[in-house]
């Protein structure tokens, strides 16, 4: 009879959110493995094992954070019906979960590593490679908008992606210094002004 290897002694999904809050809420650096490892209910010893090393666990909870909290633009740019629906949308559900207390506020990606010692940048290019990722993938979507006659043919699809992507960063950090929902939605409001016509 085949006997069963000792199973985990903790839940990965739940290790992955523990840790994800972690870096969301306080920024890589000043989460140290030690805290992480407790705030998951494991040793450091089982930390390293099962996620290697920090960056690595980092990089991990950045993906779970993608499926579970972080899909607002890449689900508004595959289901609008238009460009514009899709900007607005991004922006607006953006401004709901940057300030939903139940959650960090602000954007993970655009907060937990913006600054990093030279021993982290790699950390601090992954989460600058995921925002460029993010920008010309809008950016892809406002070039289609312009050969379908949504957007008129001088508008510059770059241009409007690095705009809206600086608005939707600035949103952030509005949030993690306390704006409220209707101070968010108020930004909102005026970028959509600028909306090509």
């Amino acid at each position: 009879m085949a006997t069963r290897g000792r199973p985990r002694a903790f839940d990965r999904d739940h290790a992955l959110r523990t840790a994800m809050l972690a870096f969301w809420a306080r920024g890589y650096e000043s989460v140290s493995t030690t805290e992480l490892a407790g705030s998951m209910g494991i040793s450091q010893s089982s930390l390293y094992a099962a996620f290697g090393d920090k960056q690595s666990l980092f990089r991990e909870a950045v993906a779970y954070y993608g499926e579970h909290e972080g899909a607002i633009a890449r689900r508004a740019l595959t289901t609008s019906d238009t460009a514009r629906q899709a900007v607005e949308t991004m922006l607006r559900q953006s401004a709901d979960r940057f300030t939903d207390r139940s959650l960090p506020s602000g954007c993970m990606v655009v907060l937990a590593a913006t600054n990093a010692t030279a021993g982290n940048a790699a950390v601090q290019e992954f989460a600058s490679e995921l925002r460029r990722r993010d920008e010309a993938a809008l950016s892809a979507r406002l070039a289609r908008a312009v050969t379908e006659g949504e957007l008129p043919g001088h508008a510059d699809p770059g241009a409007l992606a690095a705009y809206y992507h600086s608005v939707l960063y600035g949103l952030s950090i509005h949030a993690r210094d306390g704006r409220d929902r209707p101070g968010l939605h108020a930004i909102v409001d005026l970028a959509m002004k600028v909306w090509p016509t």
